[in-house]
């Protein structure tokens, strides 16, 4: 009888990474970073020429603007746990591909409703692109100061790829044609579905469970209603529509809620997502930091367009350069920040950025805007040094806190932020400044009756009034212009100081429960 102990099997340790591989690896993850970027800004300034070249009325260029957000919000949550299941870098080269080509097709479309069915194909994939990318960072970089670094360049480059959208989408427009606005994304994937599969590890959770189709349904449900409310609020005000809108999604949300703690008690079913991850504190409160930087960055922008362009003159494309400097002070500061929590901890970094964020209000709050551009614009400054700050840090505390397995969901949480902050700003203070705006117009005595016939009501937009004032003879059309730039200074000094008390109630938050994190070894 043989008595021998069998052999003990050894699997080979994984060959160590060169570190010039983790940073060519993080080089190509920032191809769809960029290409994401550069799609949500460039599209703008295509708008014109697309109404002119498909014969789109308003209500297809809302949803040609609105179907790509709306499915991508609705997808976050559930691609980012998809990718944790089935693998990050499966998921993004699947998102990339599938972006290019539906970017392709949608770049020749012929009717309206073909490009708006493109944007909604697109936000299908592009949900794939941003948490998979995040995750895999978390997992390319366990070291927390190479980490840091990483997730500050994929910071950078975010916010570059959305300061070169207007100018580079505006120079597409006017020597190619607006089709060339999308069709650039097949080659800015090429490189990364080239070289990607050689250069960036696959990850994902070891015990990953099964996909709950129902709780994807109710994620969806959930988060395309509250997006559409929330933009409805935005554009039309407290109307029955939008508020409807917001109830279901609630609803929804509660539902979705209850039934990822009803399979998180089971012993045989995996929720979509972990709950538990917003026990931990310093994850919570990394998330509203995150929210509130994009709702004060979203929301200073809403006004500083609307001035630049029609009190100011500026066409889009001047407003957008004029706009460059301080986002290009994003990405600096955003750099700048790892070297510094090495000798400051992190929460008063991130309280730091939020608290220049309500200066930046403060200086909108305070100033006179009636001497040009420029007080706003160093506003603008101030305002794009704190979102900086604070978004790199707290995206890193974001991934910092989380198991790497569920980097996915973490990130996807995180992306989901984005969303949220971004229609928050536009929607919240854009309605307080519309509202305070329309309270404070007066309309000069002769104004209407010289006006032609079907002008818009000056009094419920600075657009409107914009356009009062062109069709009339130079006094009238000066004392229209008055009118709307003193009642909408009032709305901007109104909004900003509501704007100023809620960030600097965010950075006393931040610096209060982030207070213990350590600084960076």
């Amino acid at each position: 009888m043989n008595t021998a102990m069998p052999a003990t099997v050894t699997r080979p340790a994984p060959t160590p990474r060169a570190p010039w591989q983790d940073w060519l690896a993080l080089t190509l993850l920032m191809f769809p970073v960029l290409l994401v970027a550069v799609d949500n800004t460039a599209l703008t300034f295509a708008l014109p020429a697309i109404a002119r070249s498909l014969d789109a009325t308003g209500v297809q260029l809302l949803w040609i603007v609105d179907s790509y957000p709306l499915v991508l919000a609705g997808l976050l949550v559930a691609m980012g746990s998809l990718g944790d299941r089935i693998g990050r870098r499966r998921l993004l080269f699947v998102g990339s591909t599938g972006f290019a080509a539906v970017s392709a097709v949608t770049a020749f479309a012929p009717s309206a409703e073909w490009l708006i069915a493109g944007r909604a194909g697109l936000g299908f994939f592009g949900a794939m692109l941003m948490p998979s990318t995040l995750s895999l960072i978390r997992n390319i970089f366990p070291q927390p100061n190479r980490r840091r670094l990483a997730v500050a360049i994929w910071a950078a480059g975010f916010s570059g790829g959305a300061a070169l959208g207007p100018v580079f989408g505006g120079w597409l427009v006017e020597h190619l044609w607006w089709g060339a606005v999308l069709l650039v994304a097949v080659p800015i994937v090429l490189p990364l579905l080239a070289f990607g599969p050689a250069l960036i590890p696959e990850s994902r959770d070891p015990k990953p469970g099964r996909v709950d189709a129902a709780s994807i349904g109710l994620s969806l449900l959930a988060m395309v209603p509250t997006v559409y409310g929330i933009k409805m609020l935005a554009t039309e005000g407290v109307a029955p529509g939008p508020l409807a809108a917001l109830a279901v999604g609630l609803v929804m949300g509660y539902a979705f809620v209850r039934r990822q703690r009803r399979l998180a008690a089971s012993a045989s079913a995996t929720p979509l997502l972990d709950l538990s991850l917003f026990g931990n504190p310093v994850f919570s409160t990394a998330i509203i930091a995150n929210v509130l930087a994009l709702f004060s960055y979203n929301g200073f922008i809403l006004f500083l367009a609307q001035h630049l362009q029609l009190l100011e003159g500026q066409s889009p494309s001047e407003s957008g350069l004029a706009m460059v400097p301080a986002l290009i002070a994003t990405v600096v500061a955003g750099l700048l920040v790892v070297p510094l929590v090495r000798q400051v901890r992190p929460g008063l970094v991130v309280a730091g950025g939020l608290l220049l964020s309500a200066a930046a209000y403060g200086i909108v709050a305070l100033g006179d805007h009636g001497a040009g551009p420029g007080l706003l614009l160093v506003a603008l400054l101030v305002l794009c040094v704190g979102v900086g700050a604070s978004e790199t840090i707290s995206n890193d505390l974001i991934l910092g806190a989380v198991p790497a397995a569920k980097s996915g969901a973490a990130a996807a949480i995180s992306e989901t932020g984005y969303e949220v902050g971004s229609l928050l700003g536009t929607a919240i203070l854009g309605s307080i400044l519309t509202a305070s705006y329309q309270h404070n117009f007066r309309l000069p005595d002769g104004a209407l009756q010289a006006a032609p016939a079907g002008a818009h009501r000056p009094g419920e937009t600075l657009a409107g009034a914009d356009e009062l004032a062109q069709s009339l003879p130079g006094p009238l059309a000066e004392a229209v212009t008055a009118a709307a730039r003193s009642a909408f200074d009032s709305g901007v000094h109104v909004t900003a100081a509501i704007a100023l008390v809620l960030m600097a109630g965010a950075s006393a938050l931040a610096a209060v429960v982030l207070r213990k994190v350590p600084t960076a070894d």
